[in-house]
């Protein structure tokens, strides 16, 4: 399964990475690696307690992304 994370930079240098299509699903890391490493075994845990409560897997809708020219 693919999901789309946002890494977002703290002002003390380390990431917060959050799921958009798994509501409450965040992690943090000090730096980018590590913010992806604990978020996909926080996308694991999240996944396993769905099929453990017997709930659906969240799909991720597709995404686009829009290009502009900055002025």
């Amino acid at each position: 399964m693919r999901y789309t994370v946002i890494l977002e930079r703290e002002d003390d240098g380390g990431y917060v990475v959050s799921v958009p299509a798994l509501p409450g699903c965040v992690s943090q890391g000090d730096n980018r690696g590590e913010a992806l490493g604990n978020i996909r075994e926080a996308i694991r845990l999240y996944l396993d307690d769905c099929v453990g409560a017997g709930e659906p897997v969240p799909l991720e809708d597709a995404r686009e992304f829009v290009d502009i020219d900055a002025a």
